[in-house]
C-alpha cells in the first residue's frame, strides 16, 4: 500500500531570498518525504503597509518601489492561467533574481515568464490593481495561521491530531539536501505541533546562499 501524501501550503513573496532558500529546500523535502507543496502567495507589501514609517528608510523604499510588481504578475498568472502555473513561476523568477543577481526588474520578471511559456505582457499586472483583492485574500489566509508578527514564507500542514500546524520559516542557509532536508521537516513539524510553542530563534551569521 502506497503512504498517503500530505499538502503542505506554501505562503511566498518573489522577492525574498530567504523565502526563497525555504522553497528550494521545500522541493527536497517533497523528493525525501511524502509531500506535495502548494504554492500560495503573500505580500510583504500587504504585510508592512500600515507601518512604514516604523521601517529602516532603505527597507520602506524597496516595498514601496519593488515588492508590488512581482507578487501582482504571480497572482495575475494563477487567475489567467491557473494554480499549476504558480510554484512553475515562482522558480523562474526566483532562479532570476536570486540566483542569477538580477533582481526584481521589470526585465526580469518578463524573462521568467517566458521561461515557463507564459505571455510575456503579464510583466504589464505588475503596475496595476487588477487583482489586488485575489492578492490580498491569499495573504491574509497565510498570515491568519500564524499572525501578524512573522515574515514570509508560511508554512501549513495536516496536524497529527487532525488540526492545521503553521509556522514561519524555517530561516535556514544553504539548503539543506537529501536527509538533511528530511530531518529539518521532521524537526520543524514536531516542535511546530506541540501546543504552546511559540519560538526558537538565533542571530544571523550568513547570507543566503545560492548554490
Amino acid at each position: 500500500m502506497s503512504e498517503s501524501r500530505t499538502t503542505a501550503d506554501f505562503y511566498f513573496d518573489p522577492l525574498c531570498p530567504w523565502a526563497w532558500m525555504t522553497s528550494r529546500w521545500m522541493l527536497e523535502v517533497e523528493k525525501v518525504r511524502p509531500v506535495d507543496v502548494r504554492w500560495k502567495v503573500m505580500s510583504l507589501a500587504v504585510l508592512n503597509e500600515n507601518r512604514l514609517d516604523e521601517l529602516p528608510e532603505e527597507y520602506r523604499e524597496m516595498l514601496e518601489t519593488k515588492a508590488w510588481g512581482p507578487v501582482r504578475v504571480v497572482v495575475a498568472a494563477r487567475e489567467l492561467h491557473g494554480d499549476e502555473v504558480v510554484g512553475k513561476l515562482y522558480t523562474a523568477l526566483g532562479t532570476r533574481f536570486h540566483n542569477n543577481g538580477e533582481g526584481p526588474t521589470r526585465e526580469a520578471i518578463a524573462g521568467a515568464l517566458k521561461d515557463v511559456g507564459l505571455p510575456e505582457d503579464l510583466v504589464e499586472y505588475a503596475d496595476k490593481d487588477t487583482y489586488d483583492t485575489e492578492l490580498r485574500a491569499s495573504h491574509k489566509e497565510g498570515i491568519d495561521k500564524v499572525g501578524q508578527d512573522v515574515g514570509t514564507p508560511v508554512v501549513a500542514v495536516p496536524g497529527p491530531d487532525g488540526d492545521e500546524v503553521a509556522f514561519f520559516g524555517p530561516v535556514v542557509t544553504p539548503t539543506p539536501r537529501g536527509e538533511a532536508a528530511a530531518r529539518l521537516w521532521d524537526g520543524t513539524l514536531l516542535v511546530a505541533s506541540t501546543p504552546g510553542f511559540y519560538e526558537i530563534k538565533r542571530t544571523r551569521t550568513a547570507a543566503p546562499s545560492f548554490e
